[in-house]
């Protein structure tokens, strides 16, 4: 039994948070009510700590007791336990700290409200989970249709990077495990109809019915079998990131049938799995701005250039582009301190982490206005859903829990323990070596583990925009019949002709007008796949040409390509009055010679 002194609200609401962690396997009574039946302890003692009365009449006073009462909530209990049983030094800290708490209740009381409000319970996260299951099968629902008007075009049979022959330079590397995807048994368009339209389907009926831990496994799967054939078009961050909260929620959702209503009770490993995802993704991407060297980073004038060298802006990018100087350095520093600091409040307590979630979803938020990042905006905010408990959702939204749909915690509790020993692991090795730019020697052993798992994004690396591009270029493919007058290929949302607005595609991705931004950021033969790109326009590949947003060889292919390169800058708002332009270019150099298919 775990007596304590009533009169004391503190220790009344602190007793309920063991309450609530224990259940029935400690009973709980305050002194005023008990303190009779033991006449050994005096009633100072019982108004000055917390008493623990076994049942052969062992008694534990002060931070032994409450430490002895935390064991029975689970293994971080235990572990408290275990730590004063076995570590002198750990056992005189915690009666020190119990002291000083004790004789300062009253600022103890105060500070805790001011932590965690009047609800000192254990943080449940049944209204997340729901909001985040469905919000995750949304996002499966963009990425699988964004991809399939784009399909044939891509990795088609007359697309630029067809399956067929990916998979046959993968069988000649190495084992088919290496490789993993669905399209080792059927490499046909027919096969790219029927993949994205079974993942279209089910992502749409997993965001409308109760979760299911089978729907997201045949989403995780259809899915990864798309990125990794889907080469440098799929290799997105958010791509990866996608697949890594994809396999979790395998994790969490039961694995019945979808039958009943109400939210369930996620596990608690795989809730902090998540948490620790968002810290990992958040912080990565705060650090290497500044492990990477770039000075725009370092002097905070990165963005100065961000909303017009920006993969794909939208329209506000380019009003942003001409803020004054000191509102982009001044975003720049509350960007370096949301992405830094925010990040480790992820893990304490109910207002300092309502406050981060606060500060990352409003990131989120700002990044979305003013540029296309397809549905990346959408799965960091909805990661940011596992901040948020059942005690701060308003009673209205809360969801009701379903007795029947509780976590399943037998053999899906036991898969992710292993999991969550990988992901930890690895995790901590991407950040240090990647992240922070550490030498650490690590074992062979986390190598060997990081090869067996690495296909399948288990664990990734994140950092978004670690050097930040000062200048625009932009590739101008151009084609022509006889090689001297030259035609010029439109896409659909990257820049091209002056006069066009940015466009506003998200959540969707044109993943060819991405690919195209990086290509003009080296050299050609670093971009293998633009060559293939060139010979189906050369071709006239009706799938590829119907990427574009205008092909001006309708009838018949040109005979001659060529690339050329132009530096793009926004136009001024004078330039912009006058001629109604949105963008400058000026001509660089040759990116591409004259090609033809002989």
């Amino acid at each position: 039994m775990l007596v304590y002194d009533g009169n004391c609200g503190f220790c009344a609401r602190w007793v309920d948070r063991i309450r609530a962690a224990a259940g029935d396997r400690v009973s709980y009574a305050p002194s005023q009510e008990v303190g009779h039946r033991f006449p050994q302890i005096s009633p100072e003692q019982f108004e000055n700590a917390v008493q623990w009365i076994g049942p052969d009449g062992e008694v534990y006073s002060g931070a032994r007791a409450a430490l002895f009462a935390l064991a029975f909530t689970g293994p971080a209990g235990k572990l408290l336990w275990w730590a004063y049983s076995r570590l002198p030094w750990f056992a005189g800290a915690a009666e020190a700290a119990y002291r000083f708490v004790a004789h300062n209740r009253k600022t103890a009381s105060t500070v805790s409200r001011w932590l965690w409000g009047q609800d000192l319970r254990r943080p449940t996260y049944r209204t997340s989970a729901d909001l985040f299951l469905r919000g995750l099968a949304v996002i499966y629902l963009i990425a699988f249709l964004s991809f399939w008007v784009q399909a044939h075009g891509l990795i088609g049979a007359q697309g630029i990077l067809p399956i067929e022959e990916s998979l046959r330079l993968a069988a000649e590397k190495g084992h088919p495990l290496r490789y993993p995807t669905l399209f080792w048994f059927d490499q046909s368009d027919t096969f790219i109809h029927v993949l994205c339209g079974a993942g279209t389907l089910l992502a749409g009926v997993a965001a409308i019915v109760p979760a299911c831990g089978l729907f997201f496994l045949l989403l995780w799967i259809g899915y990864l079998s798309i990125v990794t054939t889907g080469g440098p078009f799929f290799s997105f961050q958010w791509d990866v990131l996608l697949l890594e909260a994809g396999l979790l929620a395998v994790f969490l959702a039961p694995w019945g049938l979808p039958t009943g209503r109400g939210a369930i009770t996620p596990s608690r490993l795989v809730a902090w799995l998540y948490r620790w995802l968002l810290f990992r993704f958040m912080f990565a991407s705060g650090v290497v701005k500044l492990t990477s060297g770039d000075a725009t980073w370092r002097d905070l004038s990165a963005l100065t250039y961000h909303y017009q060298t920006q993969p794909l802006p939208n329209p506000l990018a380019w009003y942003a582009h001409y803020l004054p100087d000191g509102i982009h350095v001044v975003s720049a520093g509350i960007m370096f301190a949301i992405e830094l600091a925010a990040p480790f409040f992820i893990f304490a307590p109910r207002r300092p982490r309502i406050a981060a979630c606060a500060l990352l979803v409003g990131l989120q938020a700002g990044i979305a206005l003013t540029g296309n990042y397809t549905f990346f905006n959408l799965l960091a905010t909805a990661l940011c859903l596992w901040l948020v408990d059942d005690a701060t959702w308003p009673k209205r939204l809360r969801t009701p829990i379903c007795r029947e749909r509780r976590y399943a915690g037998s053999i899906q509790g036991l898969a992710a323990v292993p999991l969550a020993a990988v992901v930890v692991m690895l995790s901590l090795v991407y950040l240090c070596t990647f992240s922070l730019r550490l030498k650490v020697p690590w074992p062979r052993g986390v190598d060997a583990l990081n090869r067996a798992v690495a296909p399948y994004n288990v664990v990734n690396t994140y950092g978004l925009f670690q050097v930040m591009t000062t200048r625009r270029p932009e590739i101008i493919l151009e084609g022509s019949r006889d090689g001297e007058t030259w035609l010029p290929y439109e896409f659909r949302c990257k820049p091209g002709d002056p006069e066009r607005r940015p466009p506003v595609v998200a959540p969707h991705q044109p993943r060819l007008d991405w690919q195209m931004w990086f290509a003009a950021l080296g050299h050609y033969r670093q971009s293998p796949w633009m060559v293939r790109l060139c010979r189906r326009l050369l071709e006239g590949s009706p799938p590829v040409t119907g990427l574009l947003a205008r092909n001006p060889f309708p009838g018949s292919p040109p005979r001659y390509l060529r690339g050329q390169l132009y530096d793009y800058r926004f136009t001024t708002p004078e330039e912009r009055r006058r001629t109604g332009d949105w963008w400058n270019r000026a001509y660089r150099k040759t990116y591409l010679p004259k090609i033809q298919l002989e």
